[in-house]
């Protein structure tokens, strides 16, 4: 045990950590294997051992309270690509056919949509501009 250096130890310690993190996809375990390269590092330049434990604690510790709050702020923003249906909803339309609050024609981003209002004693007359608000099914919802 005596004839490895401490640093080895670590970067097989920070590679037993890389594990779980591959398994598991679990960002805290490659955060604790750069703290354990750390320690390995602070172990290859001749650091007693409790500044080699420091080492590992203190890098950990500032990549979690620092890179967590961030990857979980990422993680919980919405696609910035909106798509599909999803991508008319605010857009502006032009009346083609009276729409009312049960039918009508409007056309939407270069097409011919159904459309209905979304107060049903609403009516827009041909030529107004309305905005679309929802679609339903093939049929757009506006006001």
């Amino acid at each position: 045990m005596n004839d490895i250096d401490a640093w080895v130890w670590w970067l097989v310690g920070a590679a037993a950590l890389g594990i779980p993190l591959v398994v598991t996809a679990m960002p805290e375990f490659g955060m604790l294997a750069v703290g354990a390269v750390a320690a390995a590092v602070a172990a290859g330049l001749g650091l007693d051992v409790v500044v080699q434990v420091l080492a590992f604690v203190v890098v950990s510790v500032a990549l979690i309270a620092v890179v967590r709050p961030i990857a979980a702020r990422h993680g919980s923003q919405l696609p910035q690509l909106v798509t599909g249906v999803d991508a008319l909803k605010g857009k502006q339309a032009v009346v083609l056919e009276r729409v009312d609050g049960s039918d009508g024609r409007i056309k939407l981003a270069g097409e011919v949509w159904s459309a209905r209002s979304l107060h049903p004693d609403r009516a827009y007359e041909v030529g107004q501009e309305v905005d679309v608000v929802e679609i339903e099914g093939a049929t757009a919802i506006v006001i």
